[in-house]
């Protein structure tokens, strides 16, 4: 995992810990799975749409939301990147 997307998961990691007032992460936490199930179709949908007729600023704006909506899920079914990585590795083979 890059070193980004490791401090980013740990931050997502210490709002669902300790959450603080105020925190978008902890919302999506509080309100549960589907919320955040929610947010990803969303983020989905933006990431197609920005594909389809926006820039390419856009598109890496727009991934990188779904990107961060897949990390709170990972946090909220106590995965982490490490399992998605490795799934990835599996394939390459």
């Amino acid at each position: 995992m890059s070193n980004t997307l490791s401090d980013l998961f740990a931050v997502i990691q210490d709002r669902k810990i300790n959450p603080p007032e105020g925190s978008y992460t902890a919302t999506l936490f509080r309100k549960g799975q589907p919320e955040i199930l929610k947010k990803i179709g969303e983020e989905a949908v933006e990431v197609i749409i920005a594909a389809t007729s926006e820039s390419e600023d856009r598109i890496i704006y727009e991934m990188a939301d779904l990107i961060y909506h897949n990390l709170v899920l990972l946090a909220q079914r106590e995965l982490d990147w490490a399992d998605v990585e490795a799934e990835l590795a599996r394939r390459a083979k």
